[in-house]
């Protein structure tokens, strides 16, 4: 059989390529046979997750932990003690270092634990049966949740009495729609400290009420007084029994008169004392001008 200059030319292209093909897979060959498929990790060489923590601000709830992945994720379960395990959709094979458990922890007085694995891309695959991980401590949203700042107002009725108006905290759950607040969710176990004192004065006083309107009854009149508020929940241990307070706020200062400043005693003994001083330097001046006169007198006599 005779080939043709043109079948011996297509010839030598193909053996050329299939030489430059087969050079990068026999590399590839040899370099799995040395170091392993480059498919597969071994999962335990994978750094476990650190300092796993929650963080939970008005029932805001978020799981955090460390360090930040390099060619590896992290997947989170979470589970109440002695419960199954279950998995936020949005924290599986995740390069971040948060999961917002928020809406799946909404059995509020349950105490929950979480565990948060470290795993190879998507992709890779393992021999290993569990990858490894680090497990938080347990977690009581209704317990340890922290109660923010309240706002409120300073009221000043017609008969001059303090009233202060509390606005409940929002918090971020929900339910039928609607933004619960912390008195919708701790009830009738909710209190309020009160700290106080008047203007100007560094003495302090508490008090304690369990409404969010408060009236004080046996402050001075008319006298300008400074509040701080806190939520404050005696059901609970330690320092979570107190939220954050809040930005001190006055009374208004209201302006007297003089005679409701001083009272007439003290307006009528000023004047008292300056008619007297008065009335002493025109008997001196007198004094003096008699005095003057008579010397003058004197001395024209002594001159005749």
């Amino acid at each position: 059989m005779k080939y043709s200059h043109a079948h011996i030319g297509l010839f030598a292209v193909k053996t050329m390529e299939s030489k430059t093909v087969m050079l990068p897979a026999l590399v590839l060959a040899w370099l799995a046979l040395v170091n392993g498929s480059p498919a597969s990790i071994d999962v335990g060489q994978l750094p476990k997750a650190t300092n796993v923590l929650w963080s939970s601000y008005n029932f805001k709830t978020i799981l955090t932990w460390g360090p930040k992945p390099v060619n590896y994720t992290y997947t989170v379960e979470f589970s109440r003690v002695g419960g199954d395990r279950e998995k936020n959709p949005h924290c599986i094979r995740s390069s971040e270092t948060e999961c917002d458990l928020t809406n799946k922890l909404l059995d509020l007085k349950q105490t929950y634990s979480a565990v948060v694995f470290s795993e190879p891309l998507s992709g890779l695959t393992t021999d290993h049966e569990e990858p490894p991980f680090t497990r938080s401590k347990s977690f009581c949203p209704y317990n340890d949740t922290l109660i923010g700042r309240p706002e409120f107002k300073i009221v000043v009725r017609e008969d001059k009495k303090i009233m202060l108006h509390i606005s409940d905290p929002i918090t971020a759950l929900y339910k039928n729609g609607r933004s619960l607040n912390i008195r919708d969710i701790f009830m009738k176990k909710l209190q309020y400290k009160i700290a106080y004192n008047k203007a100007g004065s560094t003495g302090k006083k508490i008090h304690i009420a369990e409404k969010s309107k408060v009236e004080f009854k046996t402050l001075d009149v008319d006298q300008s007084y400074c509040f701080s508020v806190a939520a404050y929940i005696p059901s609970r241990r330690g320092d979570k029994r107190v939220g954050a307070w809040s930005l001190p706020k006055c009374s208004p200062q209201e302006k007297k008169s003089v005679l409701e400043e001083y009272g007439l005693p003290v307006i009528g003994g000023a004047a008292l004392v300056i008619v007297v001083v008065f009335i002493g330097v025109i008997v001196l001046i007198v004094m003096c001008c008699k005095r003057a006169q008579k010397q003058t007198l004197m001395a024209k006599e002594a001159v005749v």
